[in-house]
């Protein structure tokens, strides 16, 4: 083949391929209501199959542990720096039959110093944190193949209504980075509440969750995949009372280019593909039961009616997702076992408890 026709060839596959990508953005650009959200929910639900198989989902959706009693926390004040509690601390079984409340540190030695917050112990200890103040003969043939590392740590808490919160953490399961997790929390007497933590998957998915106080209260849960929102749902409240959640001012839910608003004043709901309003869909959002949050998460439901008269609702789009969203939602607002294993070391650590 002389050196013409090679040229000519290559300009041949090379507009062939570029015309390819430009019918394919063309479909991409082109696809309906329907089909955007069809592959908005399926999407959202393999995101969701790849978290939920994931080995930090077990950790971070642990529920086990009994809350500290608002009646203990008028009294109790506490300000705890990182500079306080740095070091690597490794989990050693101790045979001690305390009950629970008793002092964890005593399962861990500090091994080294550190200029952050290391704590290696077993997963199944972490798995059943009330196992790590409860010994068994066989702890002993557990391996440490847990880690946290925290590098900012900072717990000023004056009262129930009235502290700051912050922690930063890289998490490893057998020597493997499992994810990240943030967290900071503000509540104050004059401010409210301010609180955001998020986790990041080892995987490029993230879950966040946002709750913000005040005249207007805001409320947020997103899960995203490389910082492309795969869903989120957005709540804004007027204030009503002493409630948090009071009368709905604005309700925002997205799965991928999907966007549903609903106003209050209005009864209309929008619906828009790509930030283009669908003046042919009806959408209605049903509240199924007293939700105070009216979440997806919880009982709220969303029915979409097309052009072509037939519907569906989100609940029927992502089906047993459903639950796994809602589990991942209440996990990131409680985020139990950072907790019971870091903030009660902490506890240990800064009272000298032995």
């Amino acid at each position: 083949m002389n050196k013409i026709n090679r040229i000519v060839l290559v300009a041949f596959i090379m507009g062939a391929l570029a015309t390819g990508c430009n019918k394919n953005d063309s479909n991409e650009e082109n696809l309906t209501l329907k089909e955007t959200l069809n592959k908005s929910a399926v999407n959202l639900n393999s995101a969701m199959d790849a978290i939920t198989t994931s080995k930090a989902f077990s950790i971070l959706t642990i529920s086990e542990g009994d809350q500290k009693s608002v009646e203990a926390d008028s009294i109790y004040k506490v300000y705890i720096p990182l500079a306080k509690i740095k070091g690597v601390y490794d989990y050693k079984p101790v045979a001690t039959f305390d009950r629970w409340g008793k002092s964890l540190i005593r399962f861990f030695s500090k091994s080294t110093d550190n200029n952050l917050m290391v704590v290696n112990m077993p997963l199944k200890k972490v798995e059943h944190p009330r196992s790590l103040r409860q010994y068994l003969p066989s702890d002993s043939t557990l391996a440490n193949n847990f880690s946290i590392s925290v590098s900012d740590y900072h717990n000023n808490y004056n009262s129930y209504r009235d502290y700051d919160y912050i922690l930063s953490s890289d998490i490893s399961i057998d020597n493997v980075k499992a994810g990240s997790l943030n967290i900071k929390s503000l509540v104050s007497p004059t401010l409210g509440t301010d609180y955001n933590s998020q986790y990041a998957f080892d995987n490029n998915y993230a879950a966040r969750y946002k709750f913000k106080s005040g005249d207007t209260t805001l409320s947020s849960f997103t899960i995203v995949a490389d910082d492309e929102v795969l869903y989120d749902e957005t709540r804004l409240t007027f204030k009503n009372g002493s409630s948090w959640f009071g009368r709905e001012h604005k309700y925002t839910l997205t799965l991928g280019d999907i966007k549903i608003i609903r106003k209050s004043g209005s009864k209309d709901v929008e619906v828009y593909v790509k930030d283009v309003l669908q003046t042919a869909a009806v959408v209605e959002i049903i509240d199924n039961d007293s939700d105070p949050e009216a979440s997806v998460c919880k009982k709220r439901d969303v029915r979409i009616t097309f052009d072509d008269g037939t519907s569906t609702t989100v609940s029927a789009l992502i089906g047993g997702t459903v639950e796994n969203i809602k589990t991942l939602f209440q996990s990131l607002h409680q985020v139990y076992f950072a907790a019971y294993i870091i903030d009660w070391i902490a506890y240990d650590i800064y009272y000298d408890r032995d």
